[in-house]
């Protein structure tokens, strides 16, 4: 007599505990997805390259002092660099984005 009262309590928890896991699975695939990486610039480049912009580019702050910002236009052109398979597009505005911190006036806009 105890053992169907035990098969039919062990049946509504095996059902409750299956409950319970389709509704959190549920739960976990309906939440927005959470970034794991570091989060980087999504957009295009700006017609006329800003301050803020060019702080992006190189990937310094926009009070940078100068020595680091040579520092790190140097360690961009070298990812990048046209010599070593990278595009010119790219060199053009990093060259741009370092002239624009240092405050060197360009004669012209970027040719691309």
């Amino acid at each position: 007599m105890v053992a169907p009262l035990v098969a039919g309590l062990a049946v509504a928890a095996a059902a409750y505990a299956g409950r319970y896991g389709i509704q959190a699975w549920q739960a976990f695939k309906a939440r927005p997805p959470t970034v794991r990486m570091r989060k980087f610039y999504e957009g295009g480049f700006q017609p006329k390259m800003t301050r803020r912009e060019a702080a992006l580019i190189l990937g310094v702050r926009e009070s940078t002092s100068l020595d680091k910002v040579k520092e790190a236009h140097r360690r961009v052109m070298v990812a990048n660099h046209p010599d070593a398979g990278g595009s010119h597009y790219l060199a053009s505005k990093i060259n741009e984005a370092k002239d624009l911190m240092l405050g060197k006036a360009k004669s012209s806009s970027s040719p691309f």
